[in-house]
């Protein structure tokens, strides 16, 4: 990760860091494979997301990505949240699968709670969802154990 100026801003003060107690849905981004997770509370107003919050139980990574990814998702409407999120996913198409996870546990959250808004808009019951995402922050073993490398 390149320690700029912004990057060094968002780890020493992220911004969205928190809850919403009185949240319009929530969505989590989920690691299987070690457990971290990333929760996203928004509040709605006409098809806007008019605030946003992040928690994350994960690396200061996941927290600069949650700060940087959830500052994109303020003030802009449902549709173009979608946009955002298959943006933001399709940039990590070419990111090793280690560097991607962070910044997919956060933008799978953001789905996660746009869809349960929406979800939860046609039933009449608020429904969290957890999305699991599909890359490993855990680089690849570059060698096999007894093989005298």
């Amino acid at each position: 990760m390149d320690f700029g100026p912004e990057i060094i801003e968002h780890m020493s003060n992220p911004k969205n860091y928190g809850r919403i107690d009185d949240a319009d849905s929530i969505g989590i981004g989920e690691n299987p494979q070690n457990g971290e997770k990333v929760i996203v509370y928004l509040k709605i107003k006409d098809e806007k997301i008019t605030d946003i919050a992040f928690e994350a139980i994960a690396c200061m990574t996941t927290v600069v990505a949650g700060s940087i990814i959830t500052q994109e998702a303020r003030d802009i409407t449902l549709e173009k949240s979608d946009e955002l999120v298959a943006v933001t996913l399709g940039m990590l198409d070419n990111v090793p699968p280690e560097e991607a996870a962070c910044s997919e546990m956060v933008a799978l959250a953001i789905k996660a709670a746009t869809d349960g808004y929406r979800m939860s808009s046609q039933s009449g019951k608020k429904d969290t969802l957890i999305y699991k995402i599909e890359s490993s922050c855990s680089p690849e073993q570059e060698y096999k154990e007894g093989n005298g490398q």
